[in-house]
C-alpha cells in the first residue's frame, strides 16, 4: 500500500485559561468552552491522534511506524527512535496567561519521568493588541536570589515580557522560564513529552476541581537556566514565494514557507517525514494527481516515502518542520 499525505484528528484539551478561538479563528470542530490545546499530531501514551481519512483511517501514527517503519519517519528517526514519534505538534489559544513554567532536558525528564525532555518554540497566529510573551529574565539571577524572588512573590518582577503581534516566533529551550500572555495564539512545535513544572499560577482556582494547580517548585529550581539574553526573539525573513529558516535545533528543524502562486517541493534529499502547519491563507498541496486542501488551522504529515509535492495559493503560509 502507498503512503499518502495524512491528516489526524485533532484533541482538544480543557485548560484554565483556554478560550474559544481554536473555534471561532481556525474553526476547530468541537462544543466545549476554555478549550486552550488542540494536539494535531501526538503519539503521547493515552493521547495518540489518528488519521482522518483515506484508507489508512483510524490508525496511530504509532501504529503507522510499526507496519512501514522507515518509510513512516525516515531511516535516521526510525533508528534513533524506533516507533516512538518525536515531535508533538499543537495549537494554544491563551485566553487567560498560562502559568510560569520551565521544561526539563531529556536526562533529567528521562531520570525523573522516563520521558524525553521539551525543547519547544511558538510561532504567533493572533496577537491581542499589548498581547505579551514572558520568556527568560530581564535581569541578572542567581538560584538564590530567584528563589527569593518567588518566595517573596515577586518573581514578575524579573521575568523578561515581550509585547507580540502576528509572525513573531520564539525558540525555548528546556531551561528556559516562560510563558504565553493573555490574547495569543499560536502554533507549537515540540519534543514529544508532557512534562511541565508550574513555578507560579497567580493563586488561581481552576473551576472544574476547585482548586489551585499544583506547582513543582523544588522540581524547577535545578532546571533553570539563569542566564540572560540581549533579546529572545528569532529574527528572520520571509522571501515571496519562498523558504526560510525559522528555528533550526538539534530536535526538529522549521522552515516558513510563503505561497504566491505555485511551488514545487522536492524532499528526495531529505530523510525525514514532514509536517505542514497552515498558519495564515489556504492552500492547495497536490500529491500524485490529488489535490489536498489546507486552511489556517490546519495540519498535514508527509510520511518519509513522499519525495514531491506541489503547492498552490493565491498566498499562504505554511511551516515546514521536519526532523
Amino acid at each position: 500500500m502507498s503512503l499518502y499525505p495524512l491528516k489526524f484528528t485533532p484533541l482538544y484539551k480543557y485548560r484554565i485559561w483556554g478560550g474559544e478561538k481554536l473555534r471561532t479563528v481556525l474553526h476547530k470542530n468541537y462544543q466545549d468552552h476554555n478549550i486552550g490545546e488542540s494536539w494535531e499530531i501526538s503519539d503521547v501514551k493515552g493521547d495518540e491522534t489518528i488519521v482522518s481519512e483515506g484508507v489508512l483511517e483510524g490508525k496511530t501514527l504509532r501504529a503507522l511506524t510499526e507496519e512501514y517503519k522507515e518509510d513512516v519517519v525516515g531511516k535516521t528517526v526510525y533508528n534513533t527512535f524506533g516507533t516512538e514519534f518525536p515531535l508533538l505538534i499543537k495549537f494554544i489559544d491563551a485566553k487567560t496567561p498560562l502559568s510560569i513554567q520551565v521544561h526539563p532536558n531529556n536526562e533529567i525528564a528521562k531520570e525523573r519521568h522516563n520521558s524525553f525532555g521539551k525543547n519547544e518554540m511558538w510561532y504567533v497566529m493572533e496577537a491581542e493588541k499589548d498581547a505579551e510573551l514572558i520568556v527568560g529574565f530581564n535581569q541578572k539571577v542567581d538560584k538564590a536570589s530567584y528563589v527569593k524572588a518567588l518566595e517573596s512573590g515577586r518573581i514578575l518582577e524579573v521575568l523578561n515580557n515581550d509585547v507580540v503581534s502576528k509572525g513573531d516566533t520564539y525558540y525555548i529551550p528546556t531551561g528556559r522560564i516562560h510563558a504565553i500572555g493573555s490574547g495569543v495564539m499560536l502554533a507549537e512545535i515540540q519534543q514529544t513529552s508532557d512534562i511541565t513544572y508550574r513555578i507560579y499560577d497567580y493563586d488561581r482556582v481552576d473551576a472544574t476541581t476547585g482548586k489551585t494547580r499544583e506547582l513543582h517548585t523544588e522540581l524547577a529550581v535545578d532546571v533553570i537556566d539563569y542566564s540572560v539574553s540581549d533579546t529572545y526573539k528569532t529574527k528572520y525573513s520571509k522571501p515571496e514565494n519562498g523558504t526560510n529558516p525559522l528555528v533550526h535545533s538539534p530536535y526538529f528543524k522549521t522552515n516558513i514557507v510563503n505561497v504566491k502562486g505555485e511551488m514545487n517541493k522536492d524532499y528526495s534529499a531529505l530523510d525525514s517525514f514532514v509536517i505542514y502547519i497552515c498558519v495564515e491563507g489556504e492552500l492547495d498541496l497536490l500529491w500524485n494527481d490529488v489535490t489536498y486542501k489546507m486552511f489556517k488551522g490546519e495540519t498535514v504529515f508527509l510520511p518519509a516515502t513522499i519525495d514531491t509535492v506541489t503547492l498552490k495559493s493565491k498566498n499562504a503560509d505554511v511551516l515546514e518542520v521536519y526532523y
